[in-house]
């Protein structure tokens, strides 16, 4: 399996937005990073917990320069059915994630088994991507749990501009 490689240019990633625009990483152009949060869509309860405490923190990303998205494998229906449900005014959501960018992200994919599953779904990803389009910070999981604790990523933020921490990792 591929996967992105910090210090290294993040694979192209493009989705629509609810809002009607086209999300594109390569025409991103925040003050720090870009957060982007691959969830596994509406059939899941801890991706609507997750994206529930992303939505609380969007102002202090905002804050420290950090642009963010989220963005699944569902259709536009069931992206619409998870911003009113889970109650998502504010947070940039994506749909249609593609099977080809999900796996040039190195995500997990995984086949539905139980009833409102879509047949085909990413796993959680979470990465932060730095202001010059390279990858900073990776994380993916096979499973819905055990994903990095948001809070911190604020906090990190504010440390690794401060003191110039640089991307880890780079080496595989």
């Amino acid at each position: 399996m591929n996967r992105p490689t910090p210090k290294h240019s993040a694979p192209d990633l493009s989705f629509p937005l609810l809002n009607g625009n086209q999300w594109k990483l390569d025409e991103q152009k925040p003050e720090n990073f870009t957060l982007v949060v691959f969830y596994r869509g509406l059939h899941c309860p801890l991706c609507k917990k997750y994206l529930q405490q992303l939505q609380e923190l969007l102002p202090q990303f905002k804050e420290r320069g950090v642009n963010v998205v989220a963005v699944s494998m569902d259709t536009e229906k069931r992206a619409r059915l998870s911003r009113q449900k889970w109650e998502l005014p504010s947070l940039a959501l994506g749909y249609e994630l593609s099977e080809k960018s999900a796996r040039e992200w190195g995500l997990y994919l995984s086949a539905g088994v139980k009833d409102g599953e879509p047949n085909m779904f990413s796993e959680p990803g979470l990465f932060l991507v730095d202001n010059n389009n390279k990858v900073y910070y990776s994380a993916t999981n096979s499973n819905p749990w055990g994903r990095p604790y948001l809070a911190s990523f604020v906090k990190a933020v504010d440390y690794i501009v401060q003191s110039g921490y640089p991307a880890r990792g780079e080496m595989l």
